[in-house]
C-alpha cells in the first residue's frame, strides 16, 4: 500500500529540518569531543539524557504532536519530532546525524522460558510499572528448558521498510540499513508496531536489545527472592542457570554475526554516546560486521547485595565470555561498582564504567584512576520531587566533578531513568543548562 501523501510530506519537512542540523559545525566538534573522552583523553566532562517520560513532555507540546497516519510512518516521526524536541531545548552535547537508520526486521523466539508477572500501575501514559515475577526455574528440569533462541530475518519486510524509508526521504536525508547493535532502543515509538521493530520478542525485547544483561533476565523469570536464597543454599543451580544461559547467548550471538545480521557504526551504549575511532578494527566489512566491531555492555544490577567473592564467580567469570568477542564494553547500571573497580578490571575491553547515583563518587574516582571512564549517573529524583531545587542538582553535579578533577578521571555525565518530571519540561532544559554550564568552566 502507497503511503498518504500528508504522511510523506510531514515526514520530509521534519527530515529536512533533521538534515539542516546534522550539517551544522557542532556536530563534527562534539563528536570529536566524545571520541577524546572514549579514548580515555577527555576535552572536558560530557553530558548527554536518555530514558526520559515522553508521555509527560508531549502534554500540551505541539513539537511533540503526530501526524502521520500510517503506523510505520508514525514510528518515524516520532522519532524525528523527539531528535528535533531534544535538540531545541535539552541539547547537552547531543549529536544529530545525517541519516535515517531502518533495523533490520529480526524476530527471535525467545529462549525456552516464559515470564509470568503481576503488574501494577500508577500512571496509565507512563511505561515505568512495578512487576511481581513468578519464579519459572524452580528445578534442574526447568533449566533444561533454556535454549539459544531461534532467529528468524524477514526479508521481505525489511526491504519494504526500506523501500519505504528510502522513497520518504529521497533527497532530503540517506537512509541506512542496521542490524543487531547491543544496547540500543533505535526506533523509539515503534513498540506497537511489531512488523517494524528491531527485534521481535513475545514478552520482552529488553532481554535481546541490552547487551550480556542476565541477571535482569533471570530476574524477569524468577523474582528477586529466589535468586538471593539459591545463591546461598543452591550455588549449584544458579550455576546452572548461568551456565545455560551464557552459552545460549554466546549461540544468539554466533548466529547473528555468521548471518550478517550484527549492525555497524554504533552512535551510542546504553545510553552513552559511543563515538571513536578505535573500532572498527582492521578487516570490518560492512556486509558482515563482527562482534569485534561493536561495543557491548552488561551490568548485574540484583548482585549488588552479594559479596564480592560471589560477584565475581556468578557474574564476571560468565561475562568475560561474552565481552571478550567485542571491541568496547560498558559495564553497570544501576548496580554499585565503586568497591568493586579491582574485579571489574578483569573484564576484556572494558572502557567505561558506571557510577550510579548509590556509588561512593570519590572511592570510584579514586578506584577507576585514568584507566577508564567514570560514567556518573545524576540521581533523576531530583527531577521527581515536590519541588524542584536548582541548588540541589548543581550541588550533587559538583560533586562528581571534584572527585574526578583530583583524580584525572575521564568524566561523563547521561541523565536516565527520568520516570517522571511531574510534568514540568523545564526541569529536563534546566538540569541541562546547569550541567553544561558546570562542564564547560
Amino acid at each position: 500500500m502507497r503511503l498518504q501523501q500528508t504522511d510523506r510530506e510531514v515526514l520530509r519537512e521534519l527530515g529536512t529540518r533533521l538534515a539542516e542540523i546534522s550539517e551544522l559545525p557542532a556536530q563534527r566538534e562534539t563528536m570529536s569531543q566524545w571520541k577524546a573522552l572514549n579514548s580515555l583523553k577527555p576535552v572536558r566532562p560530557m553530558v548527554a539524557i536518555d530514558q526520559l517520560p515522553w508521555h509527560e513532555l508531549a502534554k500540551d507540546e505541539p513539537e511533540l504532536v503526530i501526524h502521520s497516519q500510517d503506523p510505520f510512518c508514525r514510528g518515524l516521526e516520532t522519532q524525528l519530532r523527539r531528535t528535533l524536541y531534544a535538540w531545541n531545548h535539552m541539547r547537552a552535547d547531543m549529536v544529530v546525524e545525517p541519516e535515517i537508520l531502518v533495523p533490520k526486521v529480526i524476530r527471535v523466539n525467545g529462549f525456552g522460558i516464559g515470564m509470568e508477572q503481576e503488574i501494577a500501575t500508577l500512571d496509565p501514559g507512563n511505561d515505568v510499572v512495578a512487576h511481581h515475577y513468578i519464579d519459572q526455574l524452580k528445578t534442574e528440569e526447568d533449566v533444561q528448558k533454556i535454549r539459544p533462541p531461534a532467529i528468524h530475518f524477514d526479508a521481505e519486510t525489511t526491504a519494504r521498510v526500506e523501500e519505504e524509508a528510502r522513497e520518504i526521504f529521497d533527497g532530503v536525508l540517506p537512509v541506512r540499513l542496521q542490524g543487531w547493535v547491543p544496547g540500543v532502543n533505535q526506533w523509539p515509538g515503534l513498540e506497537a508496531q511489531p512488523a517494524t521493530r528491531h527485534l521481535v520478542h513475545d514478552w520482552n525485547e529488553e532481554i535481546l536489545t541490552g547487551g550480556f544483561n542476565l541477571w535482569d533476565i533471570i530476574s524477569f523469570w524468577r523474582g528477586v527472592e529466589p535468586i538471593l536464597y539459591d545463591l546461598v543454599d543452591r550455588p549449584e543451580h544458579m550455576h546452572h542457570i548461568m551456565s545455560r544461559l551464557t552459552d545460549a547467548f554466546l549461540g544468539m550471538l554466533d548466529d547473528l554475526e555468521a548471518r550478517g545480521l550484527l549492525g555497524s557504526g554504533q552512535a551510542t551504549i546504553h545510553c552513552s554516546p559511543a563515538y571513536t575511532d578505535e573500532i572498527p578494527h582492521a578487516g570490518f566489512d560492512p556486509a558482515q560486521p563482527r562482534a569485534e566491531d561493536l561495543w557491548t555492555m552488561g551490568m548485574a544490577q540484583i548482585l549488588t547485595s552479594v559479596s564480592p567473592a560471589m560477584f565475581k564467580e556468578f557474574e564476571v567469570d560468565y561475562a568475560t565470555r561474552w565481552y571478550a568477542r567485542f571491541g568496547l564494553v560498558y559495564y553497570g547500571c544501576c548496580d554499585v561498582l565503586d568497591r568493586r573497580i579491582d574485579i571489574i578490571r578483569g573484564i576484556p575491553h572494558l572502557r567505561k564504567i558506571s557510577m550510579s547515583p548509590w556509588a561512593d563518587v570519590q572511592r570510584g574516582a579514586d578506584n577507576i584512576g585514568q584507566d577508564f571512564v567514570f560514567s556518573r549517573k545524576p540521581n533523576p529524583a531530583f527531577l521527581a520531587a515536590d519541588s524542584w531545587e536548582p541548588d540541589a542538582v548543581e550541588k550533587d553535579l559538583r560533586v562528581a566533578l571534584g572527585a574526578c578533577a583530583r583524580t584525572g578521571t575521564p568524566l561523563e555525565f547521561i541523565l536516565k531513568d527520568v520516570s517522571t518530571i511531574r510534568y514540568d519540561p523545564r526541569r529536563l532544559w534546566e538540569w541541562v543548562d546547569i550541567a553544561m554550564r558546570l562542564v564547560r568552566q
